[in-house]
């Protein structure tokens, strides 16, 4: 199946992208936002199909104000269902007793442990019985992206994973918020190109790669959730 979809969707722009989603998929297809400005993107062109894909988000506990935000103007503007998933409280609990509150500046180890308690394992719920997960990945986010397809199928996750915007830009991007007036996290325009939790995100310097400012204290190569494995 993987191969006669990216077969049928080779060289499709982003709209037609959804729109083949919509039509061979409809509701077994799930978009996962962050409410990041490729997420806004997606949104919108959801929005623009009255499309039937269901859309989710994961709200960690520790996201920015600035995310509650856009969250809400996006709810105002395009009248979607957006179903937040939240962690485990025992988990959280557990984690934050016997480790306190900013473990995840101790080690890899122990950041990929509040990641996981807090992103993953509430995204497996969130995909859980759906057969396609769009993402807003880009390939020009970091060299572990690039390394990616626009169709692949998650081996971890056990789902089809399709990035509609795999080849856009960050100007093409910027230029289609603006050009359709999309709501973004105003944090973008205060460097903050990758936004994620508050206390792992930072503002990216002139010359510094996309991510850097997520999990800035750890080596580049190192700096993914687990949210998005590769598989080469």
């Amino acid at each position: 199946m993987i191969e006669q979809i990216k077969s049928e969707l080779k060289g499709a722009d982003a709209r037609s992208i959804i729109q083949y989603i919509d039509e061979h998929f409809g509701q077994d297809a799930v978009f996962s936002t962050s409410f990041g400005i490729e997420d806004q993107v997606i949104t919108h062109m959801l929005a623009e199909q009255k499309s039937k894909v269901s859309i989710f988000t994961l709200d960690t506990g520790r996201l920015f104000p600035e995310t509650y935000y856009v969250w809400n103007r996006t709810l105002d503007l395009y009248k979607l269902k957006i179903k937040a998933y939240y962690p485990n409280s025992q988990s959280v609990e557990r984690l934050l007793e016997e480790k306190g509150p900013s473990s995840f500046y101790n080690s890899v180890e122990d950041r990929k442990e509040c990641c996981q308690i807090r992103k993953i394992e509430p995204l497996k719920r969130a995909i859980a019985g759906f057969k396609v997960w769009i993402t807003g990945i880009r390939a020009e986010q970091s060299q572990n992206r690039d390394q990616m397809e626009n169709v692949e199928w998650d081996e971890f996750n056990q789902i089809i994973k399709i990035h509609p915007l795999y080849n856009w830009t960050l100007k093409e991007v910027e230029s289609y918020l603006k050009t359709n007036y999309v709501p973004y996290n105003p944090l973008h325009d205060k460097g903050f190109i990758s936004i994620g939790c508050q206390p792992c995100t930072r503002a990216v310097q002139d010359g510094e790669d996309f991510r850097a400012g997520r999990w800035w204290w750890e080596d580049q190569s190192k700096k993914e959730c687990g949210l998005h494995v590769t598989h080469k």
